[in-house]
């Protein structure tokens, strides 16, 4: 059964929630989820045209190169847009071995206990070190 909403075939809907969709980045080959970050439609064009991951920062209010300053890229590998067109899964090829700023394979390192969070993920690298923090 095809789609016939041509919209789908232009991509995900930007006109939705003032232009920023979220963007779940999963790792292509082991499937873990590496991060969440926002989409607008020019990081979006950016990310098709040259096949690196690039978000829009909502702190910073530009685009943000996935890499630009740790040099730990996300080569995309597939981009998927749910039913709705208004959020974006890119399985990529994570370089460096960490997506989180924090210097975990995984932004999602914690787990909730009824103790609170738990740190259960390993660090890959200290962010003093490589940002200079």
């Amino acid at each position: 059964m095809s789609d016939s909403n041509s919209r789908a075939v232009q991509g995900p809907d930007f006109d939705r929630a003032e232009g920023l969709l979220p963007a779940i980045a999963q790792d292509a080959e082991t499937g873990d989820v590496l991060m969440l970050a926002y989409m607008n439609r020019e990081s979006y064009e950016e990310t098709l045209r040259t096949g690196r991951a690039v978000y829009y920062s909502r702190s910073r209010k530009k685009l943000w190169r996935k890499g630009e300053e740790s040099g730990h890229v996300q080569h995309v590998k597939a981009i998927y847009v749910d039913c709705d067109l208004d959020t974006i899964l890119l399985k990529v090829e994570q370089v460096g071995g960490a997506a989180c700023h924090k210097g975990y394979r995984s932004c999602f390192y914690r787990q909730a206990t009824p103790e609170g969070l738990a740190v259960v993920g390993r660090r890959v690298f200290d962010p003093g070190d490589v940002y200079g923090k």
